[in-house]
Parts: C-alpha cells; structure tokens; sequence
C-alpha cells in the first residue's frame, strides 16, 4: 500500500511539474534577434581590420581613412537632405498662374487698419499695423520689407538700438498670438499694439 501511494503520489508530482514546464515562461530555448546577423558581420569587420592592423599597418589605416571619410559623406548627405525637406519654400507666383498685388505704402495699410478697426474686426487691423510699421522702418532704412519673410526674421533684420529691438520682439508676440496662435484679439489689445507701434515708428523716424 505504501509503495502503490508512492506510485500514485509521484505520478501526480510528474504530472503537476510537466503542466508547469510546459507554460511559455518555461522556454528555454534560445531566442534569435534579427540584429544577430549584423552584430556577427560587425565582429567579423573588426576582426579582419585587427588582422590588416598587425599585418599591413599601412593599409590598415588607408582603409580606415577611407571608411571615415565615407561616414562623413553620409552624415553630411542626410544633414542636407534634412535640411531641404524642412526648409520653407515660396511658391512663385507664375507656378500658381497668379499675377503679383499691388505694392501697398505704409498710408494705405495705416487707413485699411482703421477701416477694420472700425468694422470689429481686430486680428486683422493687428496684421495691417504691423505691415505699416514695417514699411515705416524700411523708409528709414533700419530693415528691408518682403511679403514672404516671417515677422520672427524682422526682429533679426532690424536696425535698432536695444529698445527698439525690445519693442519690436513684443510686437511681433503680440501679432503671433493673436494671428496665428487663436488668441482673440480686442480692443484694448490693438490700442496697446497700435501706441507701441507709433512709439518705434517714431524713435526711428528721427
């Protein structure tokens, strides 16, 4: 009776332990990256080039000037490529068959700023002021005014002592807000805007 409650009793040990092994967590067997091959041919480079190194010292370093050399032409390749995929481009005018506008002074965005003003419409009052201070400081040769620069590339631009530099850049926040970032614009805001830009228009008029 022993041995038969040994039998059964180890059977049952067997069984729990085969259940057991058998769960995925219990694979042992060895696992294969895809990156295995390449860390074997990478070994095999570096081995070959230790063997050029004590054999032909002077080919060995021919081979590594050359394989710095191409690293380089590659790294410089993607910088480029990079490079032209996120610089901005103009879209011409011809490509799009559209004919160029009207070049606008200063006075004629001052009084569209107004008539905008007057209508409710405040964003774009803003934008207008902005264009009339531009061509305000371009008259006083402190910047050069192109409709396909970014406000950002002004505050680079500008001829201006510190305190003007100052005003412009929080003009140019001001405009960034409320023009592009959906901040609302009010009244208040553009009377704010419209002072600052009457000040720097003035400190460079003289």
């Amino acid at each position: 009776m022993i041995q038969d409650a040994a039998a059964v009793s180890l059977d049952s040990v067997r069984a729990v332990l085969g259940d057991v092994f058998q769960d995925p967590a219990y694979d042992w067997n060895e696992q294969t990256s895809p990156f295995d091959f390449l860390a074997e041919l990478l070994s095999t480079v570096v081995d070959w080039l230790e063997g050029v190194r004590e054999l032909h010292p002077a080919l060995y370093w021919l081979i590594l000037g050359v394989m710095t050399g191409l690293l380089i032409a590659v790294i410089v390749h993607v910088a480029v490529l990079i490079w032209l995929a996120l610089k901005p481009r103009a879209v011409p005018l011809a490509v799009t068959g559209r004919t160029p506008p009207a070049r606008r002074d200063a006075r004629w965005h001052l009084d569209e700023s107004r008539r905008l003003r007057a209508a409710g419409q405040f964003t774009e009052s803003l934008a207008h002021r902005f264009t009339a201070l531009l061509l305000q400081l371009e008259r006083r040769n402190a910047l050069t005014y192109d409709p396909t620069k970014t406000p950002r590339e002004y505050t680079d631009e500008a001829r201006l002592d510190d305190s003007g530099r100052s005003v412009l850049n929080e003009l140019v926040a001001s405009l960034y807000r409320h023009l592009f970032g959906g901040e609302p614009c009010t009244e208040e805001d553009l009377d704010r805007f419209d002072l600052a830009a009457a000040q720097l228009g003035d400190r460079v008029a003289a």
